[in-house]
């Protein structure tokens, strides 16, 4: 069946193998896509529960002269090597709480603080791949990267957030400045006072060949956001920006601090401690980033889950940004692996409730006076339907202007990141949460066009512009593609980004497994 792809273990391909190419891969194109997620997914005898709990598997596909290699390498974080040794999973995970063997002393683990569960988590970074300085890391959302070598995709070694700034969690989707700066957000829960969102920029010239110092030690912290609940900080994946401003949405898809301390003693999985709460509201915080000042206007919107933005910019004195929500948190639930075992048919029918991503433009206009009328929408932009009505008390309630419903994984060309733009590519959930095409969606005509095969299952697009594009879709979009059926090997897509339509594929002679987030790095010599 289907599922069986996504939820079997991975192999690594550690010496790289050259794809076959058709078509032609345009000579221009040369650097490498690093990719990275859940790869293996039992050990020993022990399996995860759930998908987001594989220990990572890193992939490369790298494009020279017209021609491709492929290879893929398991991150060798100290998660997969104390596994590996046991021959058992011994650290738990997200999905899958492991216990001691009965003979250790319990109690002696009973009364560990909060702090030492937290700095026990594992560092089995299986989401992105992100860069600080000239130093590539695999990342999850936990306080430990691991540094990797693009070349060869060797693990160079652990770093933790905490030895440079305080955080106990940070997003593994940063930003990235035209000057190659690094922007993001990380939540602080074991620190002086009540817990706070963390905004902080490593610089671009940071590296040191040399002495291999890590690019974090020279990292700026931008400003910090109280959590307006103390035991329920929001749960947060990314965040938007803009030329100015920081976009943070403080969702009702929060964390239970309570439950996360005592999940061990209670058999809880940290994925049981993230808690939904369709009654409460979604607040929108706008930071200056220059000056790390949040904009003091309450903008507010209905309960809803976000894990990704799609981007942000500013417009005639408003902010305006785009990201994926869904009506309520069950998404997580379907990744349980006893749940992406059913038949399809099962899957579809037992996941008629999920509810589907929805591609949203929310608008927050900047000009807001304290007399400014209530009860009328103050967003003057002709482009759009998203509304921002100031209430009685003076805040600002927000609602958003659906572009697209059925598109996750988004990506854009990251020209136009922080820049008012036109076009966004992803990968299409239409009956269920593995893609099976890819879409292109036109912001100004609200029309999409797609790529698709048959029994084919394309991970994220990744859009890289031609050299010199004055357009912003004048560029190729990358995706690699595994299928169902025996016939077809696994095999990195080009499109033309303009059309959608098929440049080039190179077929990978080794197995290549589904991934979830990854970068591209332009060839330097």
């Amino acid at each position: 069946n289907m599922q069986s792809i996504f939820a079997k273990n991975g192999s690594e391909t550690p010496e790289p193998v050259k794809a076959e190419v058709t078509g032609s891969v345009p000579s221009w194109l040369q650097g490498t896509l690093l990719r990275n997620g859940p790869g293996l997914f039992s050990v020993g005898s022990c399996e995860y529960n759930h998908w987001f709990d594989g220990m990572s598997l890193i992939h490369s596909f790298t494009f020279r002269n017209g021609e491709m290699t492929y290879r893929s390498k398991f991150l060798k974080s100290h998660t997969y090597n104390r596994n590996i040794k046991a021959d058992k999973i011994v650290v738990s995970e997200f999905g899958t709480m492991i216990y001691p063997d009965p003979c250790t002393n319990i109690f002696s683990r009973a009364f560990t603080h909060l702090r030492n569960i937290i700095s026990n988590f594992t560092d089995n970074n299986l989401i992105n791949i992100i860069r600080y300085g000239q130093d590539y890391y695999a990342t999850s959302e936990i306080n430990y990267m691991n540094q990797i070598d693009p070349g060869t995709l060797e693990t160079i070694g652990r770093i933790n957030y905490r030895d440079h700034i305080t955080l106990n969690l940070a997003t593994a989707h940063p930003h990235y400045d035209n000057e190659g700066n690094t922007y993001n957000m990380g939540t602080t829960i074991m620190g002086f006072g009540r817990p706070k969102y963390v905004l902080f920029k490593v610089p671009a010239d940071t590296s040191d060949k040399k002495q291999k110092k890590p690019a974090l030690r020279k990292v700026q912290q931008v400003c910090s956001i109280p959590c307006r609940s103390t035991l329920f900080p929001s749960y947060f994946h990314s965040f938007g920006m803009t030329d100015n401003y920081i976009v943070f949405v403080e969702q009702s898809f929060k964390l239970d601090i309570v439950r996360l301390a005592t999940a061990y003693f209670r058999g809880l999985t940290w994925g049981k401690c993230l808690i939904f709460d369709k009654d409460d509201n979604t607040l929108f915080h706008i930071i200056n980033k220059k000056t790390g000042k949040a904009i003091s206007t309450r903008f507010y919107g209905d309960a809803l889950v976000v894990f990704h933005h799609i981007n942000a910019y500013e417009d005639d004195d408003h902010v305006v940004f785009d990201l994926i929500s869904y009506k309520n948190s069950n998404l997580y639930d379907m990744f349980y692996i006893h749940n992406m075992k059913q038949e399809t048919s099962n899957f579809i029918e037992s996941n008629k409730s999920f509810s589907p991503p929805r591609c949203q433009r929310f608008v927050l206009p900047l000009n807001i006076h304290k007399e400014s009328p209530r009860g009328t929408n103050l967003v003057t932009l002709t482009d759009t339907t998203a509304q921002a009505v100031m209430q009685e008390d003076g805040s600002v309630y927000c609602q958003p202007d659906t572009l697209l419903e059925g598109l996750e994984l988004p990506g854009i060309n990251h020209n136009f990141n922080t820049k008012k733009y036109r076009y966004f590519y992803g990968s299409r959930l239409e009956w269920s949460p593995f893609p099976n095409k890819i879409a292109k969606f036109d912001i100004v005509t609200r029309k999409h066009i797609e790529w698709e095969q048959e029994n084919c299952y394309p991970s994220e697009p990744v859009f890289v512009a031609s050299p010199g594009a004055v357009d912003e879709d004048d560029g190729l979009i990358l995706s690699s593609v595994i299928s169902t059926d025996p016939n077809i090997s696994p095999f990195m897509l080009v499109l033309n980004a303009k059309t959608m339509e098929e440049v080039s594929r190179a077929s990978i002679p080794a197995s290549v497994h589904i991934d979830l987030h990854g970068l591209f790095i332009p060839a330097t010599d």
